[in-house]
């Protein structure tokens, strides 16, 4: 088992003036489970990074992954199919590349929780593997 983090709780977890920080850090220091990023939302924290905080934030992320902090699950064949699919079955409802990937990663790791902040897209997906997502913190 593994709790998988989407964008909101890591890049919370890096910002400290975030509404979010103290219950994504929590969420994060208390889990025994090893903390795996999808590789899509290294993309998006990137981008957040470098318009709200200092690029030396990235670096300590980096060196933090580098270390084992959190392992980096990048995208199989099998899972671009599955965004594909996704994709297309929630256009409507503005579910990008990245939430579809966090989503096929859960999927293919057989997780049955996910540490996310957008509870509209995440509530809104089925998985496969269960009925529904439970949303951490």
């Amino acid at each position: 088992m593994a709790l998988i983090l989407d964008t909101g709780p890591l890049y919370a977890t890096l910002d400290r003036d975030d509404a979010d920080h103290r219950s994504c850090r929590h969420l994060l220091e208390v889990t025994t489970e090893p903390l795996v990023i999808p590789a899509p939302v290294l993309v998006e924290v990137d981008y957040f990074i470098h318009t709200r905080l200092q690029p030396g934030v990235l670096v300590a992320l980096l060196d933090d992954i580098r270390d084992g902090a959190y392992l980096v699950e990048d995208l199989q064949p099998e899972d671009y199919r599955r965004v594909r699919q996704l994709c297309d079955r929630y256009a409507d409802a503005d579910i990008g590349f990245v939430d579809a990937a966090v989503l096929a990663v859960v999927e293919r790791l057989n997780e049955p929780k996910l540490a996310t902040l957008d509870r509209r897209h995440f509530g809104l997906l089925r998985p496969r593997h269960v009925d529904a997502l439970r949303l951490l913190p």
